[in-house]
C-alpha cells in the first residue's frame, strides 16, 4: 500500500459536524421544482432578453442562399469552428448570431467588473494566430469582446455574418442532403454542414419570485446590464446609482464580479442570497511584457495542457499558470493522491478525499472570518457544502464589499425572496425598499433543448430534437446523433468537461472539421452516428455517471445538479473519467481510422 502524507493520515477536522452541518444546509435550499422554479424570458418578460447595445431594430433585406456551411452562434465557440472551417478550405459558410456583433457572452456580458476567472492566457483562444497578448492575467470584458472582433476579422467572418439575427427553425432536406435554416429575419439558408455553437450562456434566466411582475422601479438582467440608468460602463463610474437604493438578487460567478463596483456606487446595496459561493483569491496583475517577449511559438497550447491536467488533479512538472485553480486542485487532490491510485483501497481513498474537501472548505471559510468584519454577514457568506458541488470562484474585493456600511447581505438561507412588492423585495416578513432590482440570477443550462436553444431542428422524417431528446441527451462522443446527419453540436453534451471552456470548444472544433475535412477529399457528403453507436455511447455515459450522481446528491442545489434535479444538471451527462480520457479516446478513436460509429457516405 501506498505510504500517506502524515497530514492526511492524522486530522483534526471534524467530520462528523461538517457531514451533518452540509447536510443540514443543503436540505434548506432543496426545491421540489427544480429548474422549473425559474421563469423563462418570454411574454411579458421578453423584455430580459432585448439587446441594449444596438442602436435599434435591424432594417435589411432577408437572405435566401445556399452555403457549404452554417455555423449558428457567434461566440467563441461559433469563432473557432468558422477558423477552423477557414483552416480546411470551406470559406462558403454563414454565421448567424442573435447579438449585433461577435463575442456570445463577452458581447452580452457588460456589466461592472465582468472578467474572465480562468486566465487570459489560456482563455482567449487563437492568441499565436492573432499575434496578441492580453494586458492582464483575467482580461475585463471589454478585451475579451474586442478579442472576440479581432477574430472575426483577421478570419474575414464580418462579411459572412448576419447579426441581430436568430435561428428558429432548421430542418433536413434529404433529396438534397442540406439543411434548410429559416430565420427570425425571414432568411432561407440551405447549408451542407450545419455547426450548432449556440452555448449554454445565452439566453438569461429570471427566479419565480411571486410579484416579479408587480415592482414599479427599474429592473434588468446583468447580461443586459442597462447602462443607460445606472451610467458608467464596465470599468464603473455608475453616478446614475448614487441616490439609488439598490437590490441584486443571486450571489453566483456574475455577482462576485459585479458587487463591489455596485457597492462602490449605490446609495444602498442589498445582495440578496440563497448559497453563498466559495470565494478564494483571485490575484490579477497586468501582463509583464518581458515574459511576453519571451514566449516560444506553441506557448498557449502548452500551457492550456499544463492547466488541464493540473485542473484534472494529475501531476505536472511545473505550474505554469499558478493561480487560485491550479491551488485548488493541488490542495484537493494531487498534494496527496499517491501516483497509483488504485494501491489505496477504495474506502480509503474515499475517506482521505472527503477531508481534503473539508480542509479546504475550512480555509474559505476561515477567509470570509479574516475579512468580513460584520460577523452575522460573515456567518451567512461562508458556503457549507462540497468545493466542487458548484463553479468555484476567485476574487480579490467581493468579500471586502460587506464591510461597507451601505451594503446589506439578505441571507434568506437558502428559501429565497418571500415576495417583489411595487416598492421592494420582502424576506421573512420584513420589507426593504429599493428603487432598482438587478437580476444576477443566471442562465437557461439545464432545461429542454429546444428552450435553451429557443430553435426547433427536425431531423430525417421530421423528427424533431426536442422530441428526440425527451428522454435525455442520445449523441455519439457528444458531437453526433442518429436521424440528424451533418448537424454538429459544439459544447457540454456528453463529451468530457473542462473548466477552461474555450480549450474545449478549441478541440471539438478541431475534431469535427478534421471528419469534414476527411467527408470533402473523399467526395462524401453525409456524415451520420449510427443509432448502435448512440445507444453505446448513451449507456457509456450513463454507466461512468453514477458516480457523478452519487456526489450531487450530496450537494447543495445548483446548476451543476440541475438546482436539485440531478438528471437536468449541467455536468451530469459529462464524460465522468475527465477531459484527459475523454481526449485520449478521440485520439484513439481517430487513429484507428475505421471511423466506427459514423456513417459517411
Amino acid at each position: 500500500m501506498a505510504t500517506l502524507p502524515q497530514d492526511m493520515s492524522h486530522e483534526e477536522i471534524d467530520v462528523d459536524f461538517l457531514r451533518r452541518k452540509y447536510t443540514e444546509e443543503r436540505a434548506k435550499r432543496l426545491n421540489p421544482k427544480g429548474n422549473n422554479q425559474y421563469i423563462e424570458v418570454k411574454g411579458d418578460f421578453s423584455r430580459y432578453i432585448d439587446d441594449p447595445y444596438v442602436d435599434g431594430p435591424l432594417v435589411r433585406d432577408a437572405v435566401d442562399e445556399t452555403v457549404e456551411a452554417l455555423v449558428i452562434g457567434g461566440g467563441f465557440g461559433g469563432l473557432l469552428a468558422a477558423a477552423e472551417l477557414h483552416k480546411i478550405g470551406v470559406t462558403d459558410i454563414r454565421i448567424v448570431e442573435k447579438a449585433g456583433d461577435f463575442g456570445g457572452t463577452w458581447y452580452w456580458n457588460r456589466y461592472p467588473g465582468a472578467q474572465c476567472d480562468i486566465e487570459s492566457y489560456i482563455y482567449m483562444p487563437l492568441l499565436e494566430e492573432t499575434g496578441y497578448i492580453p494586458t492582464e492575467k483575467y482580461a475585463h470584458a471589454a478585451e475579451l469582446f474586442a478579442h472576440a472582433r479581432r477574430i472575426g476579422e483577421q478570419y474575414g467572418l464580418y462579411s459572412r455574418a448576419l447579426f441581430q439575427t436568430q435561428v428558429v427553425d432548421v430542418e433536413w432536406d434529404d433529396a438534397s442532403a442540406q439543411w434548410v435554416a429559416k430565420t427570425d429575419q425571414g432568411d432561407t439558408i440551405k447549408a451542407r454542414w450545419v455547426l450548432s455553437a449556440s452555448g449554454p450562456l445565452n439566453r438569461p434566466k429570471l427566479p419565480g419570485i411571486p410579484g416579479i411582475d408587480q415592482f414599479k422601479g427599474h429592473t434588468f438582467h446583468t447580461s443586459r446590464w442597462d447602462y443607460a440608468y445606472t451610467g458608467g460602463d464596465s470599468r464603473g463610474g455608475m453616478t446614475g446609482l448614487a441616490d439609488k437604493r439598490v437590490a441584486i438578487i443571486g450571489t453566483g460567478a456574475t455577482a462576485i464580479q459585479c458587487v463591489p463596483y455596485t457597492a462602490r456606487d449605490a446609495a444602498h446595496l442589498y445582495v440578496v442570497q440563497r448559497t453563498p459561493s466559495t470565494v478564494d483569491v483571485r490575484g490579477n496583475c497586468p501582463t509583464d511584457m518581458e515574459w511576453a517577449k519571451s514566449l516560444k511559438p506553441g506557448w498557449q497550447r502548452e500551457r492550456m495542457d499544463n492547466f488541464n491536467v493540473l485542473v484534472s488533479g494529475q501531476r505536472a512538472p511545473v505550474d505554469l499558470v499558478q493561480d487560485g485553480w491550479t491551488d485548488l486542485f493541488r490542495d484537493m487532490v494531487s498534494s496527496w493522491m499517491p501516483e497509483d491510485p488504485t494501491s489505496v483501497p477504495p474506502e480509503e481513498l474515499a475517506r482521505l478525499t472527503e477531508l481534503a474537501d473539508f480542509r479546504k472548505g475550512n480555509n474559505i471559510r476561515a477567509r470570509v472570518d479574516a475579512i468580513v468584519t460584520n460577523k452575522e454577514a460573515a456567518e451567512g457568506l461562508k458556503p457549507w457544502y462540497g468545493m466542487m458541488c458548484k463553479r468555484p470562484t476567485f476574487h480579490d474585493t467581493y468579500l471586502q464589499a460587506f464591510n461597507q456600511p451601505n451594503v446589506t447581505l439578505v441571507d434568506t438561507q437558502g428559501r429565497g425572496l418571500d415576495r417583489i412588492t411595487e416598492n421592494g423585495i420582502v424576506f421573512d416578513g420584513v420589507e426593504y425598499p429599493v428603487d432598482c432590482i438587478i437580476f444576477a440570477t443566471g442562465f437557461e443550462s439545464g432545461t429542454g433543448y429546444a428552450r435553451r436553444a429557443a430553435m426547433e431542428v427536425r431531423g430525417r422524417g421530421g423528427k424533431t430534437m426536442t422530441e428526440h431528446f425527451a428522454k435525455g441527451m442520445r449523441t455519439f462522443h457528444g458531437f453526433f446523433t442518429d436521424g440528424f446527419p451533418n448537424f454538429f453540436m459544439l459544447g457540454l453534451s456528453q463529451n468530457g468537461f473542462k473548466p477552461n471552456v474555450t480549450d474545449m470548444l478549441a478541440e471539438q472544433a478541431e475534431h469535427i472539421t478534421a471528419l469534414i475535412a476527411a467527408a470533402r477529399a473523399e467526395g462524401k457528403t453525409r456524415i451520420e452516428a449510427t443509432s448502435e453507436a448512440v445507444e453505446g455511447w448513451v449507456s457509456t455515459i450513463r454507466e461512468k455517471s453514477q458516480r457523478v450522481r452519487r456526489f450531487l446528491a450530496t450537494c447543495t442545489p445548483g446548476y451543476y445538479g440541475g438546482d436539485g434535479d440531478i438528471d437536468q444538471g449541467l455536468l451530469i451527462d459529462t464524460y465522468a473519467d475527465g477531459s484527459i480520457a475523454f481526449s485520449a479516446l478521440l485520439k484513439a478513436w481517430r487513429a484507428a481510422g475505421d471511423r466506427a460509429g459514423l456513417e459517411i457516405v
